[in-house]
């Protein structure tokens, strides 16, 4: 029988059948090559087979993946963890205040997301607490990532007609969903569905930044094809298999330019002569937030917080 990994916890997997019932199982054998560099074997959204046998259950075998979405591994230099497989789209939720998520942070989940050929949706949450300058920046914002093919909406969870919204947009796919500490991720999905239980951390007044309440990735049947994956509180998004070279590939505004340069696809858009990039940055085509981010990257820097 066939099924879904909906919850990985280290040995065993929690694999939705398509009977509709939830199997503990564990892998049979290695069906994975030796010296693969990810830290699990099997992830949220694989789709398996299963043998089941009175109550017990084996996954033997581990189906193609659509995509997948990696992070570097905390704990292993030079591996990577699978956040999820077989994924519809990425979705990223972020505040501009109480806490703040740094644009730089926002853009490398974009372009991670990006590198895996992966739709993203960036939802600015807690409209609510902006002042009128700040719903001015939000919205500037909205314009710049709209541009740049980056579905984006500007919500507050406690209202109805914001979360209406957000659940036409996650309709009839699976969805893997992320976001600081702290920016509303729980009580988002416990708006989009009350079955889902997740518990919300408060922010602290003091550091200005939320308690983690999810401890690893879980993908939650939402009904009607609908699938929603809840990611632990992320503290950083580290670049993964990607050189310097590569990494203006996948900001899409810069993708269309970058071989106008003097140097092509040699160009790192730094410092070197009749970049096509820098010229559309002092031209205001390319934001500067935009670029400041494309550097840092480049440079190994960190500007996440």
């Amino acid at each position: 029988m066939e099924g879904r990994v909906i919850k990985s916890t280290g040995s065993w997997y929690e694999v939705l059948g398509t009977d509709g019932k939830k199997y503990n199982s564990r892998l049979q054998g290695k069906i994975r090559l030796e010296g693969i560099k990810e830290t699990n074997p099997v992830t949220v959204g694989d789709r398996v087979e299963l043998l089941i046998d009175h109550s017990d259950a084996s996954i033997t075998e581990i189906k193609p993946r659509n995509n997948h979405i990696l992070r570097q591994s905390v704990k292993k230099t030079g591996h990577s963890h699978v956040l999820a497989a077989n994924v519809d789209q990425v979705l990223l939720i972020a505040t501009l205040k109480q806490p703040r998520t740094s644009l730089g942070f926002i853009d490398r989940f974009l372009i991670s997301a990006e590198s895996f050929r992966i739709p993203q949706v960036l939802v600015f949450n807690k409209k609510d607490l902006l002042s009128v300058d700040e719903e001015i920046q939000a919205n500037q914002l909205k314009s710049l990532y709209l541009s740049i093919g980056v579905t984006t909406l500007i919500i507050s969870a406690i209202e109805e007609e914001d979360i209406a919204e957000l659940k036409t947009l996650l309709n009839k796919k699976t969805t893997l969903v992320a976001g600081h500490s702290g920016v509303g991720k729980s009580t988002i999905l416990n708006h989009l569905s009350p079955l889902l239980g997740q518990t919300v951390g408060e922010v602290s007044d003091f550091t200005d930044k939320g308690t983690h309440t999810t401890t690893f990735a879980e993908m939650f049947p939402m009904g009607n094809e609908t699938f929603v994956i809840d990611t632990p509180g992320v503290k950083e998004w580290g670049l993964v298999e990607m050189g310097q070279q590569e990494i203006s590939d996948y900001f899409p505004e810069m993708r269309e330019l970058r071989m106008e340069c003097k140097f092509g696809s040699r160009c790192l858009h730094l410092t070197e002569p009749k970049c096509r990039i820098r010229q559309a940055v002092e031209e205001g085509t390319i934001a500067l937030s935009r670029y400041t981010s494309y550097v840092s990257m480049v440079m190994g820097e960190d500007n996440r917080k």
